[in-house]
C-alpha cells in the first residue's frame, strides 16, 4: 500500500502539469486569437512602405485578391504571371476599380531564365511590398515514385514554389533596405506547416517557404523588413480544385481580407481565424495519429481521382 502511494501522487502530479500546460497552450492561442482578429489595429502594408506592390501569380486566386487588397489601400500592383490575356484583364479590372496604376510581367516561373526580364522591367520602381504568391501542386495525391513525369515534376515544383521565392526576394529587398522599409509576404501552406504524405515533394517545397520566411524575417527585421510566411489550409481557389466556398474553406477574398490584418502582428500566420484553430488543434494531435489521418485522406482522394481517369 505504501509503495503505491508515491505512484499514484506522481500520477497525479504529471496529469496536473498535462492539464496545466495544455490550458497554458489554449489561453495563449486565445490571447493571441483576441489580439488579431477581434482588436483594432492599423493594417501593416500600404504606400507608407512604397508607391508600388508586386504580386507573383496574381491573376487568379488568392495572387489576385492581394493584388486587389493593396490597391484598395492604395498602391499601385505590378502583376506577374504566365499568361499576358490575363494579365491585361486583371491589370484593367483594378485600374479601373481603385483608380491605382498598374504594371505587367509576363513570364512563366517554371522556367530559370526569367529574372533578368524581371529586373529590367522593375527597374526604378519604388517597391514597398512584394507578395510572393505563384505556387504549385500535384494533380493528385501520389507516392513519390509514381508521380507522373517525375523530373519534370521535380524541376517545376522546385522552381515555381522554391527558385521564384529566393530570386524575387533578391530582386526587390535591397531596395527596401536602402529605405529601410517594406514587407515580404510569402505564401506558404498548411502542407508546409505539417508533412503531408503523398503530396511530398508539394510539402516539402512549401515548408522551405516556412523557414525561408522566419530566417528572413530575424536578418532584416532591425533593418525595418517585415517578412511574413502564410500557411493556409485550404482556400476556394483552382489551385486548390474547389469551387464553392464554405466556412473553413473560404474564398481567395475572404481569406485575404483577413489576411491582411496580420501583417505586422504576426511574422508567421495561418491567415484566418478558423485556419488558426484548426493549426492549434492539428498541433495537440500525435504525430502517428496525424500522419495515419492524413495518409488516409489522401489515399482516398488518389483513389477517386484514379477511378475518375479509368472512366474517362
Amino acid at each position: 500500500m505504501e509503495s503505491v502511494l508515491p505512484a499514484a501522487g506522481f500520477l497525479y502530479w504529471v496529469g496536473a502539469g498535462t492539464v496545466a500546460y495544455l490550458a497554458l497552450r489554449v489561453s495563449c492561442s486565445l490571447f493571441s486569437a483576441l489580439r488579431v482578429w477581434v482588436l483594432d489595429h492599423e493594417v501593416g502594408v500600404g504606400p507608407k512602405l512604397g508607391e508600388w506592390a508586386v504580386v507573383t501569380g496574381s491573376t487568379d486566386g488568392i495572387g489576385k485578391s492581394y493584388a486587389e487588397q493593396l490597391a484598395k489601400r492604395g498602391m499601385k500592383i505590378v502583376l506577374i504571371s504566365r499568361s499576358q490575356d490575363k494579365l491585361n484583364q486583371v491589370s484593367s479590372e483594378i485600374r479601373e476599380k481603385f483608380k491605382v496604376d498598374t504594371k505587367t510581367i509576363a513570364v512563366d516561373f517554371t522556367s530559370e531564365d526569367i529574372y533578368d526580364k524581371i529586373k529590367t522591367s522593375l527597374a526604378g520602381l519604388q517597391i514597398g511590398v512584394l507578395v510572393n504568391n505563384v505556387g504549385m501542386s500535384y494533380e493528385y495525391p501520389e507516392y513519390f515514385l509514381d508521380i507522373p513525369d517525375l523530373d519534370n515534376t521535380i524541376k517545376k515544383l522546385i522552381n515555381i514554389n522554391v527558385l521564384s521565392v529566393c530570386k524575387m526576394t533578391s530582386l526587390v529587398l535591397p531596395g527596401m533596405v536602402e529605405r529601410s522599409k517594406g514587407a515580404i509576404l510569402n505564401i506558404s501552406s498548411a502542407s508546409g506547416q505539417y508533412p503531408v504524405p503523398l503530396l511530398t515533394i508539394y510539402s516539402a517545397t512549401k515548408a522551405f517557404v516556412d523557414f525561408f520566411s522566419q530566417c528572413l524575417h530575424e536578418e532584416y527585421k532591425s533593418k525595418g523588413i517585415l517578412v511574413q510566411c502564410v500557411l493556409p489550409f485550404y482556400v476556394a481557389t483552382k489551385l486548390a480544385k474547389i469551387r464553392k466556398p464554405t466556412l473553413d474553406k473560404p474564398s481567395s477574398d475572404t481569406f485575404v481580407q483577413a489576411a491582411v490584418k496580420t501583417v505586422g502582428l504576426q511574422s508567421r500566420t495561418n491567415g484566418y481565424p478558423i485556419h488558426s484553430f484548426l493549426s492549434t488543434m492539428i498541433s495537440l494531435i500525435p504525430s502517428w495519429m496525424y500522419f495515419n489521418m492524413t495518409m488516409s485522406l489522401n489515399k482516398s482522394t488518389r483513389a477517386r481521382y484514379l477511378k475518375k481517369a479509368k472512366k474517362n
